[in-house]
This record gives C-alpha cells, structure tokens and sequence, in this order.
C-alpha cells in the first residue's frame, strides 16, 4: 500500500474506527479492556487507510477499544514505513497530533487553537477556514469507513475477541 501511494505520487487518508464486539468471556485476561472511553460500549479500534479518492486500501491493525488513535497507528509501524517513502502525505483527524514532528511533517493534522481567549477575529476566521479545509478533504476516508460499516465487513469477522 505505501509502495504503491509512494510511486504514484498520491497522499492517503488514514482514521480509526470502532466497531462493537461481545464482551470476551468471563475469566478471560483483559477483558476490561475492550471498553472504550468515546462510546462506552465493548469495542474494537480497526484502522482504515484510503487513497485521496477515497479508495479503500486498508483496513486492520486492530486493537482494543481503549488505545488512542496515535499508539495504533505507532504500533502498526506507519511511522518507519513513512521513513521509507519521504515524498508521500497522509491526512489524519486531530487524534494523530504528534506524528507530524515524529515524520518530518509527512502526516498532516487540523491546526492548533493558538488562542483560547480573546482571539483576534482575523485569526480565528483563519482557523475555522484551514480546519474546515482539512476536514472537506478528509471526508473521503469516513465513506471509505461508512462502507465498511453498511456492509458490516467488519462485525461479521469480529465476534469475541
């Protein structure tokens, strides 16, 4: 997939999905944590990658409910895949801050509020403009996950974890 994003010149889009599991038996070790802290439910994080067209080109690397958005993407080994390919861009959410300074600016998040209070107004009409930007761009990876989700592909492989 990186090889192929890589020699086409194209960026991908990447977020994290939660798709509801049984709870794992009782007496099973860990089963607290598949409990998720965003939807309170028993749940499975899969990441998605797609291409800028929206193209699903990947879909795994699951963890439990509880891992945040950014040791996923650290744990599949996105970031020295990235290493290998300095010219490709992946678009992420705000859950990815952090992998932009670890990739030398390869993944690309929403801006940071730089004022909390008091804004200057020109600043904060900027900010809404390159979040909302961010966003029209990165749409295409939530169909990509909607797909999934109509389908349920991912339910009917994911029973008890």
């Amino acid at each position: 997939m990186i090889d192929h994003l890589g020699a086409s010149g194209q960026s991908a889009i990447t977020d994290a999905t939660e798709v509801r599991v049984r709870r794992p038996a009782q007496g099973t070790e860990g089963r607290d944590r598949f409990v998720s802290g965003e939807s309170k439910q028993k749940a499975v994080k899969a990441l998605v990658v797609t291409d800028d067209q929206g193209q699903l080109l990947f879909s795994g690397a699951l963890k439990s409910g509880s891992c945040p958005d950014i040791t996923q993407v650290r744990d599949a080994g996105l970031v020295e895949l990235l290493g290998q390919h300095r010219d490709l861009r992946i678009l992420a959410d705000a859950g990815y801050q952090g992998l932009g300074a670890q990739t030398g600016d390869q993944v690309i998040t929403p801006p940071h509020r730089k004022f909390k209070k008091n804004a200057p107004t020109w600043r904060e009409e900027r900010f809404i403009q390159q979040r909302k930007a961010h966003s029209s761009r990165r749409i295409r990876v939530e169909h990509g996950i909607a797909h999934l989700k109509n389908w349920r592909a991912l339910t009917r492989h994911l029973g008890r974890c």
